[in-house]
């Protein structure tokens, strides 16, 4: 099977890992937009002129289904993204959010970009919920930055220490995953993970992994390193 993923960047490589790793006979055709990244500040018509790009980029790859794996397009374009394409796409934040609801978790924090926040998405009628906009993280992420940065992290997020588990409502925060548990000792809830388990995709024969990406950099490099521990091509779109 043949599947086209897309994120504004390195985050939804972290999903692609996951999905390698339940579905690991497939083809995938990645797309990052790391040209216009961060997608958390723009606004909705900016994001889904962008997500259009990316979608008719992976068509013309000739995928057979689409991921979006970007929690900003996710709750906020999703549902007019799949009314304009014929082409099966799914988004990252149903899965969890249905995981969520199925959960026994009675404090639940989440964390996301000003976009994901803002939509209120994850308001899902549980009496404690926690929501909080983290725009520096994706920067520090990218950049390679976490160690650095790891006070201001851990500083940012101390108001989640008495929560059951906190959602990574942004692709790219599983990269924070190690430094939140170890530090705070929070039990974290990554969405690509959840996404491989609920997803039913058919396993094919052959694998292979393509990435494309807006732009290209040393830290872009060293970030898909860390993360796709298995063989891939990466070119410049």
């Amino acid at each position: 099977m043949r599947i086209g993923v897309f994120d504004s960047g390195i985050g939804g490589v972290n999903v692609l890992s996951c999905l390698i790793k339940k579905y690991p006979y497939n083809e995938y055709i990645y797309f990052g937009d790391t040209k216009n990244l961060p997608y958390g500040d723009k606004t909705k018509k900016e994001l889904f002129k962008l997500a259009s790009s990316a979608i008719e980029f992976l068509i013309s790859q000739k995928v057979e289904i689409i991921i979006i794996a970007c929690g900003t397009i996710s709750s906020t374009c999703y549902y007019k993204l799949k009314k304009k394409y014929d082409i099966p796409i799914y988004d990252i934040i149903s899965p969890t959010i249905s995981y969520l609801k199925e959960s026994t978790y009675q404090k639940i924090g989440v964390i996301g970009t000003k976009r994901t926040i803002e939509s209120n998405i994850f308001n899902i009628n549980k009496k404690n919920i926690i929501m909080h906009e983290t725009p520096s993280f994706v920067p520090i992420i990218e950049n390679n930055l976490i160690e650095d940065k790891k006070k201001d992290i851990i500083d940012e997020l101390k108001l989640f220490e008495n929560v059951d588990i906190l959602v990574l409502g942004c692709t790219h925060y599983p990269l924070l995953k190690k430094t939140i548990e170890e530090n705070l000792n929070i039990s974290t809830l990554d969405m690509g993970e959840i996404l491989s388990e609920k997803i039913k995709i058919r396993n094919g024969s052959n694998y292979s992994c393509k990435l494309y990406f807006t732009s290209i950099s040393v830290n872009l490099i060293m970030n898909i390193e860390n993360i796709l521990q298995t063989d891939y091509q990466i070119y410049l779109k």
